[in-house]
C-alpha cells in the first residue's frame, strides 16, 4: 500500500482546524477535493479517521493515533524548510556540534572564531562529549557532526575525516619539578608515581592502558576525572602526574605552574578527526563550518 503524501498533508490541516472548509482555504484548494482526498485516505487505511457533524469534524481514536505521527512529520518538514531557506545566505540558522575537550581546544575553537566573525547570525550549539557520546549524538541526529580524538571505532554510515595530529606530553606540578631534567621510562612511571587520567569508560583511558600494556606495565591512575579540563588543576596541586596535549598546558608551562617530564618511550601520535553521517546531508551553515575546519587544519 502506497498512500500519497498529499493525503497526509491534507489530513494534518483538516485535523488541525477541525474543518474541511478551513483546510481547503489554507491549502488553496476546493472543499470537494479535500473531502475526496480524505475519503480516499480512509479507504486506503480501511478505517474511519473523522467524526463528521454540522460544527465540523473531530478525530476518531484511529485518527488521533495517526495525527500524533503526522504532526511530528509535519513539524520536521516545516523545520527543514525553514532551515534551508534561512541558511542559504548564512545570515541565520543553527549548527549543532559535538566535541571532545582536546579536539575543541586543539582545532575547533580557532575555526569557530573565524566562522562566527564571518557569519555572526548563525547560532552555534556545542555539546561537550566524550568520543562515544559524540558518535551516539551523530547517529541520533542531535548534532550535525563531531570533532573528536581517535580511536573512534566507527562504521558506516559514519565516516571520519582527519584534521590534525598531536602528541600528549607528561606534566607534573611543583612537587615533581626535579623530574624535569630526567627521562623516565614507563616502568618507573607506573611503579613510583601517581597518575591522573580520565575514567575507565573513556577511549583516552583505553589509549593509555594499551600503551602501558605494550610495555608490560599496568595503567592504574590514582585519580580518575570526568573531563579533561579537571586534570590540569589536579596536577598543579600535586595530586599526581598527567598526560595532556601541549596546547592545553601551554600557559601553565609558560607560567612555570607545571613542568614537562620527558619519557624514554615515545608516546603514539593521536589524530583529531571530524566525524559525520555521510548518508545525511549537512545544512548549509554546517557545510561551511566543515569546509573552514578542513581548510584551516590542512594549512597548518
Amino acid at each position: 500500500m502506497s498512500v500519497p503524501y498529499d493525503y497526509y498533508r491534507i489530513f494534518y490541516f483538516v485535523a488541525k482546524y477541525g474543518s474541511f472548509t478551513r483546510a481547503a482555504q489554507v491549502l488553496m484548494n476546493s472543499q470537494p477535493n479535500i473531502t475526496r482526498a480524505m475519503n480516499n485516505l480512509e479507504r486506503e487505511l480501511d478505517c474511519h479517521l473523522f467524526l463528521r457533524s454540522r460544527r465540523g469534524v473531530t478525530l476518531t481514536p484511529e485518527g488521533e493515533k495517526l495525527y500524533a505521527h503526522v504532526q511530528i512529520a509535519q513539524a520536521h518538514l516545516a523545520a527543514g524548510e525553514s532551515e534551508l531557506l534561512s541558511g542559504r545566505d548564512l545570515q541565520s540558522g543553527t549548527i549543532s556540534i559535538g566535541a571532545s575537550e582536546t579536539a575543541f581546544y586543539e582545532c575547533l575553537l580557532p575555526a569557530l572564531r573565524r566562522f562566527h566573525n564571518t557569519y555572526p547570525g548563525v547560532q552555534i550549539r556545542i555539546t561537550n562529549d566524550s568520543t562515544p557520546q559524540a558518535l551516539a549524538h551523530i547517529k541520533s541526529g542531535l548534532v550535525e557532526f563531531a570533532v573528536v580524538v581517535t580511536p573512534t571505532g566507527i562504521t558506516r554510515p559514519l565516516k571520519a575525516f582527519p584534521l590534525m595530529s598531536f602528541t600528549n606530553i607528561l606534566i607534573g606540578g611543583p612537587r615533581y619539578f626535579h623530574l624535569a631534567g630526567q627521562a623516565l621510562n614507563i616502568r618507573e612511571l607506573a611503579d613510583n608515581y601517581p597518575l591522573i587520567n580520565l575514567g575507565k569508560d573513556t577511549l583516552t583511558f583505553e589509549f593509555f592502558d594499551h600503551f602501558f600494556r605494550q610495555h608490560d606495565c599496568e595503567f592504574h591512575p590514582s585519580v580518575e576525572t570526568a573531563t579533561i579540563d579537571q586534570i590540569l588543576p589536579l596536577v598543579k596541586y600535586d595530586l599526581g602526574l598527567g598526560f595532556l596535549s601541549r596546547t592545553l598546558v601551554k600557559e601553565a608551562l609558560e607560567h612555570q605552574e607545571v613542568c614537562e617530564i620527558r619519557l624514554a618511550e615515545r608516546l603514539p601520535v593521536r589524530e583529531i578527526c571530524l566525524v559525520r553521517d555521510v548518508d545525511r546531508p549537512l545544512n548549509p551553515a554546517a557545510r561551511e563550518l566543515e569546509r573552514m575546519l578542513r581548510d584551516s587544519t590542512q594549512s597548518r
